[in-house]
């Protein structure tokens, strides 16, 4: 084999960067045990933006050797979080996230899952842009009074089956910017809920609305107020009918359109779409559309691309 040029070099020290990038963590400290050159790459600062600790089971005490020896100001996103034997971990403790702070101040991005996070004041979490929470326990307090100006750079906010999470805390969020609002099996989350948010919320591009217990009433604010709506995807929506599907004409930026509403509704989502002058893509899921009934809806939005799930 020929020997590499010193013009070839960089070329496979950036390769080798970004292989080992994509690699897990396990395998990224694995790594840095080969030889000399490996650990310095293995190392890099550019290997350690984005840190994926889901597929472990990660305690507090290897999350601190993490924090101390290996996150540093590179690093913008962290996936963490497991679940014990025991329960949801009390994997973060207010002196480690603001360790976490101090070592990676340009964390934008961090996601939680089956964590523990009643010990936790919400002013403890650092200046993030994007928050993900999925099967966590939260406190009361988080999202509310003053603790909600505690993330002022907060843009996209993602909530799965966090049972705490309610109209409470919603009617908190709005104190931050948001662009993106995903809520999933959030089922204190109801009509009043939405209704005194969205006046408040209209700055947001990107709505998901999963297993969330609304009807036309909460769909009629959000057409009302949120108007700069880019995407938006309503699922499981049972008290949702065509008259509150109506509403959403109002959207006239929507570019992108999923419903999953359980046979409910058929002809209005024709009449719908064709009133949204910049619908591009529309997605489809157990809605009671028969074939040529979808052959019409399509021959209709010659611009909008369709897809449909079961």
């Amino acid at each position: 084999m020929a020997e590499a040029t010193g013009s070839e070099l960089p070329v496979l020290h950036s390769v080798l960067l970004q292989v080992l990038a994509l690699l897990p963590l396990r395998d990224r400290l694995r790594a840095a045990r080969v030889c000399r050159r490996w650990r310095r790459l293995a190392l890099d600062r550019t290997v350690w933006r984005h840190v994926d600790l889901s597929p472990h089971r990660v305690s507090s005490r290897t999350l601190w050797h993490l924090v101390r020896r290996h996150l540093r100001d590179s690093l913008q996103t962290l996936r963490a979080g497991t679940l014990c034997c025991g329960g949801k971990q009390r994997l973060l403790s207010p002196a480690l996230l603001a360790a976490l702070g101090r070592r990676a101040p340009r964390l934008r991005r961090l996601c939680l899952a089956e964590t523990d996070l009643r010990p936790v004041p919400y002013e403890s979490i650092p200046s993030l842009e994007a928050l993900e929470l999925s099967r966590c326990e939260i406190p009361a307090g988080w999202f509310c009074g003053s603790a909600a100006r505690a993330l002022p750079r907060l843009q996209c906010l993602v909530v799965r089956n966090v049972p705490a999470f309610s109209d409470h805390h919603l009617l908190n969020v709005f104190q931050s910017r948001l662009k993106t609002l995903s809520l999933s099996g959030t089922y204190r989350v109801t009509d009043q809920g939405i209704q005194r948010a969205a006046p408040h919320l209209e700055e947001l591009e990107r709505l998901v609305l999963r297993r969330c217990i609304i009807g036309d009433s909460a769909v009629d604010f959000v057409g009302r107020h949120v108007k700069r709506l880019r995407f938006l995807e309503i699922s499981d929506a049972y008290s949702l009918t065509n008259v509150g599907l109506a509403h959403l004409a109002a959207l006239r930026c929507l570019e992108t359109l999923c419903l999953d509403l359980r046979d409910k509704i058929s002809r209005a989502i024709t009449a719908l779409c064709q009133a949204l002058p910049q619908l591009r893509h529309l997605k489809l899921g157990g809605a009671g559309l028969e074939d040529g009934a979808i052959d019409k809806l399509q021959a209709s939005l010659p611009h909008c691309s369709f897809s449909r799930t079961p």
